[in-house]
């Protein structure tokens, strides 16, 4: 069995290699992440993709095989001939046994993976896409979408792109944007307006940037929309933070208020009656304490609330910020800002988080700069973001 093992720098270049070497018609068996490391192993490296690849094994196919065509008795059509000798069945992998670790080790991942493509009732066979599609395939992979949202989004490609497009890049990439534009629901900026108060809380887990983003709505309502906005913060757990915003409270010139139970905030958001916008900040929670969610759901509907913006860092992985989403949902959650998109590496979950969490996007941003490294959220600017064609956040 011939099987080989490529490494490269991305995806799209372990991919390039095993086609250059195996041909187009090589399997894909396995794909993993490896860390390289350097001055025996004392300094690690860049992390490389590590891909396992054969060109001589067959996965068996789940269309039902032709019937065999009956043998041509003696007398018919001449000296009967001799059958060809059946071909053996195929057999389970010999035992590993005898070997030295590491062979066995790998003998053993082989067996394992033909095995998991025998299972499979739809070949995930990048090898078949023609070249366009393959290397669309290997750009969404490089974005940090997972394999099975580039498969289907590829094949959405496939099945809707006339022939022409199939053969034009440019194409392709307006049709793979237009398809993410459509998976970002969007609510737009927070809608104010003069003489009708409007209550917005932020929640989310720790450490997430809640306060700072608070800051520079504030800032951006306050400073450059002329509205009358003021402060309530309930996140007596954290000092630091209660002291931040009322620093941020002081040098915009907006009234504050902490409050530490239920009833306070009702009495706290009945004295900012007069104002446009009331911007609330709260404690983080573990999206596991239960307690805790529950006690900021009480919090919410004293103050009144009319929108709950959940606060995501998007560096989150994907796992995570879709069981966050889905735990704060209990509080009335009504759209999502994400956050820290300068210390993302990808974008690739959002469209998951999206799609679980059924929640619009209202806000991104980028960077500790008040009132600056924020903006609303389009489809578009996403999608040129999840597709690593764009970089940053607009001024």
């Amino acid at each position: 069995m011939d099987v080989k093992t490529f490494r490269a720098a991305t995806m799209h270049e372990a991919l390039v290699m095993v086609r250059r070497e195996l041909g187009p018609e090589a399997a894909v068996l396995h794909t993993r992440e490896v860390q390289n490391s350097r001055w025996f192993g004392l300094v690690r490296g860049a992390p490389h993709i590590e891909v396992t690849a054969s060109a001589s094994v067959n996965v068996p196919s789940r269309m039902p095989g032709r019937a065999p065509k009956p043998a041509t008795p003696a007398g018919q059509g001449g000296m009967m001939r001799q059958p060809a000798p059946a071909r053996p069945a195929p057999q389970s992998p010999a035992p590993t046994t005898g070997y030295p670790d590491d062979v066995r080790g790998q003998l053993t991942d082989l067996q394992s993976m033909l095995q998991e493509l025998c299972r499979r009732s739809k070949r995930g066979a990048e090898h078949d896409l023609p070249e366009s599609l393959f290397r669309l395939f290997t750009q969404l992979i490089d974005a940090d979408l997972n394999e099975n949202l580039a498969r289907e989004l590829v094949e959405r490609v496939r099945a809707e792109a006339s022939g022409a497009e199939l053969n034009d890049p440019i194409l392709l990439q307006a049709r793979i944007e237009r398809m993410i534009e459509a998976e970002v629901p969007v609510t737009g900026p927070i809608a104010v307006q003069p003489g009708r108060r409007r209550i917005v809380a932020l929640v989310g887990p720790t450490g997430v940037g809640k306060t700072t983003t608070i800051a520079k709505l504030a800032a951006n309502y306050r400073l450059k929309e002329k509205r009358r906005v003021g402060l309530i913060t309930v996140d007596t757990y954290r000092i630091a933070a209660v002291e931040q915003l009322r620093t941020y409270a002081d040098i915009i010139d907006l009234p504050m208020q902490v409050v530490s139970t239920p009833r306070e905030m009702r009495e706290a958001a009945a004295r900012f009656e007069g104002l446009d916008l009331v911007l609330m900040d709260t404690a983080g929670r573990s999206p596991r304490d239960e307690i805790k969610i529950q006690e900021l759901k009480a919090f919410l509907s004293e103050a009144g609330a009319e929108e709950v913006h959940l606060v995501l860092s998007s560096v989150a992985g994907a796992r995570t910020l879709e069981q966050t989403a889905e735990r704060f949902a209990a509080v009335g959650t009504t759209a999502l800002i994400l956050t820290k998109l300068d210390e993302a590496t990808g974008l690739g979950s959002v469209v998951p988080l999206l799609r679980s969490s059924r929640l619009p996007l209202s806000y991104l941003t980028n960077g500790q700069n008040v009132p600056d490294d924020m903006e609303t959220a389009t489809p578009c600017r996403l999608a040129r973001l999840i597709l690593a064609l764009d970089q940053g956040l607009r001024d």
